[in-house]
Order: C-alpha cells, then structure tokens, then sequence
C-alpha cells in the first residue's frame, strides 16, 4: 500500500484513500433484518400452524428416509423421521416434551433436553429470539461456506452459547452450532440452511444439512402447508405399550 501511495505521489496524484471498513451492525439491527428477510412480522403471525415434508439422507451409511414436521403456535411441535422402517419421533406439547426411537424408547425429556426443546417448539421463533436468549451478543464477521456471515453468540442456561450465523448480504441465518443434551451426553449439534423459498409470504430453508459428531443428515423440503387444521393430541405422548 505504501509503494502504491509513493508512486501516485510521484506522479503529482493524491494517493488513493481506502474507504473505511463499515461498523458491525448491532444486535438488534441484525435481527430486525432477519425478520424483515423472512416475511416480516405481520406475516409470521398471520400464520398459527405448518406441516413441513421431506427427504432425509445419510450418506455414511447409505440411508434414505422421509421426514415430516407438524407444528402449531404457540410451542407445539412433533417430528417424525422413518428411515429403512424405523420410526423416530419427537415432540413437545406445550408442557412436556418425548421422544420415541428404536434405542431409547418412549421416554419423557426433563432438565436441559426439555429446555432446548420447548426453545425449538416456539412457533415464531424469529420473532422471539430475544426472549428465548438469556443474552445476545454479536461476536463479528465471520466466513461460512465462504459466505460473510455475522456471528451471534446466545446463552443459553443449560450449556455453552448457541452460535447463530446471519448471512451479510441476504440476512438469513446460514448456520447455527448449539450443544444438545441427549440420554448418551451432550453432542455438538450443526445445521446449515440453504435453498431459502418464500412460502405463504414467509421464507423457509428448503435444505439442511445437520452434523452431530461424524453422523450427517441431509434433509431436502418437498412440501410446506400453512395454516393446517391440527388437533393439540398431535403431539400428545402416547401411551406406553
């Protein structure tokens, strides 16, 4: 830079002046613009419920399945993967939060596993983010996929932050890293989003790929339904056989 300045002076030319780097944008900046990148507010509370389908695929060990998601506001959830005939679920009703699967059983989830799942059961999680924190910091610019991202760092109270990536150019989230507790230890947990498509006048990842240790998961949506009529005993635990 100095050798270029030196030469432009030479020449009888100011030298060139950098343009300053732009200030990291605050915490509330970067989440307001992600509300207004995924629909806005207005639309997120026109919606009350979502059915979600897809594909999922473990390449490891050369699975395939399908997966589906049902999901009705305010913090109900139920997630249902089949791969090669197994079934696995889990859900939260609103109080209670079960998983069922081949390993483990139908078990009840308690301490911090129910914890993050009441946090992902929020319907309107974009609009809550703030509440669903215990704080929120913005770490920087940081690369994802060779994508400028920004870093956010949430506490979480059962384990370390939750780290939260928003894209610089599209304001969409690219990947988050959370430390889920599960009945073998706490697991790294990552979800990379990309494949963003506006459905119902909200925009919702139609690809994710999540990493827990050397088990990838890729998932591919095929179908989104707004507004299904679903009954609270969706996601009610079943009885035990």
């Amino acid at each position: 830079m100095l050798a270029v300045a030196l030469a432009a002076t030479a020449r009888g030319q100011a030298p060139a002046q950098s343009s300053p780097a732009a200030p990291t944008p605050s915490v509330d900046q970067i989440l307001n613009r992600y509300i207004d990148a995924v629909g806005g507010r207005s639309a997120w509370l026109a919606l009350t419920s979502r059915v979600t389908i897809g594909t999922i695929e473990v390449p490891s060990a050369n699975l395939s399945g399908t997966i589906e998601l049902r999901e009705k506001a305010p913090d109900r959830i139920l997630s249902e993967i089949r791969i090669s005939g197994a079934l696995f679920q889990q859900a939260f009703d609103g109080t209670v939060g079960w998983t069922d699967d081949p390993q483990n059983g139908l078990r009840e989830q308690s301490g911090p596993e129910l914890s993050e799942a009441r946090r992902d059961a929020d319907f309107y999680h974009p609009l809550d983010m703030r509440k669903l924190y215990a704080k929120l910091t913005v770490v920087g610019l940081k690369k994802v996929n060779d994508q400028d991202t920004y870093e956010i760092e949430a506490d979480v109270p059962e384990s370390d932050p939750d780290e939260i990536y928003f894209d610089v150019v599209s304001g969409l989230p690219t990947r988050v890293v959370s430390h889920r507790h599960t009945p073998q230890g706490v697991v790294d947990f990552r979800e990379d989003f990309d494949d963003y498509r506006e459905v119902g006048g909200i925009k919702r990842p139609f690809t994710i790929r999540e990493t827990s240790g050397e088990t990838v998961l890729a998932i591919h949506i095929t179908e989104v339904r707004n507004n299904v009529l679903l009954d609270d005993s969706v996601f009610t635990k079943p009885a035990a056989q």
